[in-house]
């Protein structure tokens, strides 16, 4: 890359000079020409398109499924329909095969993720292109198991990865952390000298596109799918049926229509045009994405592992293993230490060094070099007419990439480049990709906006959506991506989906830290106490637009400022940024500064009482003539009212929405003649806890607090300080305590006198981070965290929510009773250690010597002064996981490598009576 570090010397001055194939400008508009080394789809992209010769095969008049899209993820859809015995699916793409944006793809594949879901899909994508496919087709998908390396260049880094390594063993998935001695032995060409060290991942590897997706439209035909290319899709045809839900009925193409009651939209960045063809909105942004081939780079095959000092190479049927003769700093790997590598050759490993924010991967006898930067080019005009095109590559945008590149694999400054790559990828704004059932209209479901990872997702992902189209649900928790989650207040807000699917680009190579925020498209829906909480110092989380208390700084007020695109475009970085700072803070894998903070909001509300903000629940009511027949089949617990009376649901703000749509869905297809109503706008929330919590709530409230006239888990309609309000007796973090369920226009003065009365009582403010920790302590599930939608409700230990002893049917009871009836294959676990270290979910889970599970929530105790944890635990040997099982093992959790002893509790270890519930202290 000699060319490349004399740009970044030029690029301020001076055009930058003929590279390759091309000269490569600025911000030009796509080009035909074609430089992605890929062979089969160079030979496809020459001559005039073939978009003019008509379909490649004739329409069929009727179809069961519609997938519009032939990259990964329509290919992947189409291809497990297929293989789930779906008749008549159809996979429509305007031009050919991989047109768009996968054909351009570096087709990386890495096992690793900081999720345990995506480390499941990623495992099927593997397996399909490295085993499924070429056993059912006798091809060759391209698959290239050359192994990861992921860089790291600080401790957090390290500690990042290390936490993968621990999840990874939960999974089977083979990962080593090595030191930069071994790093320098297993690629002689990365300098070492600045990193903490790296983590190897043996089995990962290198798809191509169009081999992938030329096999999976293979396998899909020969189980009756059919895939028509050349074949564009100009309308979506909706009904509306009797009880006016809108549907789909048809796809129309410029070559006749397809009638089909499902249609799958992989249209990747075009698939917010074809989501405007059926009304449907779709939050995604479409951005340049860029990367370089080098020229030859001499002997890169053969360089793995050349230093002197390794005596002996040997090959057995799956692994090769490399011994030293010696542990001399010079090899850094120890005797008794072995490293896997894929029995197909020596190629040297793909690489990603997130700090530098470049990735590396291994294209034949050169390295494709590409990253992710804080300006990307937005493509303003997505055009129809883009096919196998690229944009002219802008030097002043991914020069920036050029010194991390450089400075890790140093013979680049020597290399010379061959062919650069720029081309369209769809962001969206929480850096999840788009899939499920869109709310507004029954039949078209979504399967895009995979931030530049639709390529290793695309199996797994493919396969839920199958799943999801034929059984109404996924198999596993697909709750991240379902669309689903984004109210409409933010998919109707450009400014909003902008903003954030910017950050998501600019931050996809950053640390995932457990409590990081977005910084972009922040105070878009607030509450009446918003500006009241901040005068007071709370330091803000944001849950689907919504901006709720996490914790309250003694340091002043924090507000979150307008977003500032990191310094891009032509903007001011916000300098002294007060929220910036604290949230910086929490940029550790260890306690952060403000622990303490927590713990005194914790420990007031267990001495004394604290009143939380949860205004941002949403607020709904079930109300009509089927109303108690919709709560019977909705609600697994007995919540029986007498005729003609509705219901109040108050629902998580971050799930509320997602809660919503499945509420109607079911509504819609039990035909129950009632409605919901959202009145999350109108209604605030307060929640006041703690042993005082009667005492001051008796000077607010017109009514008696005592047991006998407001027991637990009672409403009432009462009077706060002149303001009719609903009171609630429950509790989420195992006090005495009540809700007060206030409209808008009251939440101020009801909160002014609430916090007046408690001033002699020692109430304090509280936020989210104090509900996780005494929340956790008393052993209170959170959902999506402890719950799941692929968890049950025996597996979680809440059986006894559900009507079981009752004849009265409801959605999942046979699920149930089955699961009850042949054992559970896996139960959720409350552990303690006793040793205070800071655990955030993801750590491997062992029992008597092995790995039966991960832990899915973590926090501190403070009032029992131990970490506790939750997660789910299996039998190695496959069978049912009794009680016995789990009383008998020895525990251990393992965090970043290293293991902690544990012990295993059936019932939280913090007041398991539930005394204090109930006022008794």
């Amino acid at each position: 890359m000699a060319w490349l570090s004399r740009a970044l010397r030029v690029a301020a001055t001076c055009p930058p000079p003929v590279l390759g194939p091309r000269a490569l400008t600025g911000r030009a508009g796509p080009t035909t020409e074609k430089s992605v080394p890929y062979q089969r789809t160079l030979k496809e992209a020459q001559g005039p398109s073939a978009v003019a010769q008509g379909p490649s095969q004739p329409l069929p008049s009727t179809a069961n499924v519609v997938v519009i899209g032939g990259g990964s993820l329509g290919c992947q859809t189409l291809y497990h329909l297929a293989k789930l015995g779906v008749s008549g699916a159809v996979l429509l793409e305007r031009e050919r095969l991989t047109s768009g944006t996968t054909w351009h793809t570096a087709g990386l594949l890495w096992q690793l993720r900081p999720s345990d879901v995506e480390v499941e899909l990623l495992a099927h994508t593997r397996r399909v292109v490295s085993r499924d496919l070429e056993e059912e087709t006798g091809l060759h998908t391209g698959w290239i198991q050359n192994g990861g390396l992921f860089i790291a260049s600080n401790r957090q880094r390290l500690d990042e990865y290390k936490r993968l390594m621990s999840l990874g063993k939960a999974y089977g998935v083979e990962s080593h952390v090595l030191s930069p001695a071994e790093t320098k032995a297993l690629y002689p060409l990365m300098n070492v000298d600045d990193l903490y060290g790296t983590l190897y991942v043996p089995h990962d590897g290198t798809m191509d596109p169009a081999g992938t997706c030329t096999t999976l439209a293979r396998a899909a035909a020969a189980r009756g799918a059919q895939v028509i290319e050349n074949c564009p899709v100009t309308g979506i045809h909706v009904r509306t049926d009797d009880f006016g839900v809108r549907r789909v009925a048809a796809v129309e193409t410029e070559h006749g229509s397809i009638q089909t009651p499902c249609v799958v939209n992989c249209a990747g960045v075009w698939a917010s045009a074809v989501g405007r063809m059926a009304g449907v909105k779709v939050p995604l942004v479409a951005m340049h994405h860029a990367y370089v081939v080098t020229e030859r780079i001499e002997g890169i095959q053969s360089m793995f592992c050349p230093a002197p000092h390794i005596r002996e190479i040997t090959y057995n049927l799956t692994h090769l293993f490399i011994w030293c003769s010696d542990v001399s700093p010079q090899c850094g790997l120890r005797d008794s230490l072995h490293h896997s590598l894929h029995s197909q050759g020596m190629n040297m490993p793909n690489v990603r060094d997130h700090d530098a924010s470049v990735y590396l991967r291994l294209q034949g006898d050169a390295l494709s070099v590409g990253g992710y930067e804080a300006n990307p080019i937005f493509w303003e005009e997505v055009s129809d007419k883009f096919a196998f095109g690229l944009f002219d590559l802008d030097w002043d945008v991914f020069t920036q990439h050029i010194e991390g590149a450089i400075n890790r694999v140093p013979v680049l400054e020597k290399t010379g480049v061959k062919s650069t790559v720029c081309g369209p990828e769809s962001f969206t704004p929480d850096h999840k990709p788009l899939m499920g059932e869109a709310p507004e209209l029954r039949g078209f479901y979504l399967g895009c906006g995979f931030n530049s990872a639709g390529m290793m997702l695309g199996g797994g992902c493919g396969q839920e959506l199958a799943h999801w189209i034929i059984q109404g649900r996924p198999e596993k928790d697909m709750y991240s991506y379902d669309i689903r989650r984004f109210h409409h207040l933010l998919t109707d807000h450009r400014r909003w989906i902008r903003e954030r699917s910017h950050e998501s680009y600019a931050k996809n190579y950053s640390v995932v830290f457990p409590h990081d925020e977005p910084l972009a498209g922040r105070n878009m829906r607030t509450d009446p106490l918003h500006e009241e909480l901040l005068a007071r110092g709370c330091v803000f989380q944001e849950r689907q637009g919504w901006e709720r208390p996490g914790w309250f700084t003694p340091q002043g007020t924090a507000p979150v400022l307008q977003y500032d695109y990191y310094g891009a475009y032509g903007n001011q970085a916000h300098e002294d940024y007060t929220y910036g700072c604290l949230l910086g803070d929490e940029y550790t894998f260890d306690f952060p500064p403000h622990h303490d903070v927590i713990k005194k909001e914790c420990l007031a509300c267990r001495g004394a009482a604290a009143v939380f903000n949860m205004s941002y629940f949403g607020k709904f009511y079930l109300v009509g003539l089927d109303a108690r027949k919709a709560a019977d089949w909705l609600f697994s617990a007995d919540v029986s009212r007498p005729p003609g009376d509705g219901y109040y649901l108050a629902v998580g703000g971050a799930v509320a929405q997602h809660n919503w749509s499945h509420i109607s869905t079911v509504l819609q297809d039990q035909k129950f003649r009632c409605q919901l109503i959202d009145s999350s706008e109108d209604l605030g929330m307060i929640s006041i806890q703690g042993p005082a919590s009667r005492t001051i709530l008796q000077e607010v409230l017109d009514a008696d607090l005592s047991n006998e006239a407001f027991p637990f888990s009672t409403h009432k309609l009462v009077r706060a300080a002149g303001h009719l309000v609903r009171a609630m007796r429950l509790s989420f973090v195992g006090e005495l305590g009540w809700e007060l369920h206030v409209p808008r226009s009251a939440c101020v003065p009801v909160y002014q006198a609430v916090m007046t009365a408690g001033t002699k009582h020692g109430l304090v403010n509280a936020g989210y981070r104090a509900i996780d920790s005494l929340s956790i302590e008393k052993g209170y599930r959170h959902w999506h965290a402890d719950l799941r939608p692929d968890d049950s409700p025996l597996e979680a230990g809440l059986a006894f929510t559900c009507k079981l002893k009752s004849a009265v049917p409801f959605l999942g009871r046979e699920a149930l009773e089955k699961q009850r009836a042949h054992g559970l294959p896996r139960r959720l676990v409350c552990f303690t250690v006793d040793e205070k270290v800071p655990m955030f979910g993801l750590e491997a889970i062992w029992r008597n010597g092995q790995v039966v599970g991960h832990i899915r929530r973590a926090d501190f105790g403070f009032f029992i002064d131990k970490t506790l944890a939750y997660g789910y635990i299996r039998d190695p040997s496959g069978g049912p996981v009794s009680l016995d099982f789990v009383k008998s093992g020895d525990y251990a959790l393992e965090r970043m490598g290293v293991t902690y002893p544990a012990q295993a509790h059936l019932r939280s270890p913090f007041d398991p009576d539930n005394k204090r519930v109930k006022g008794i202290y």
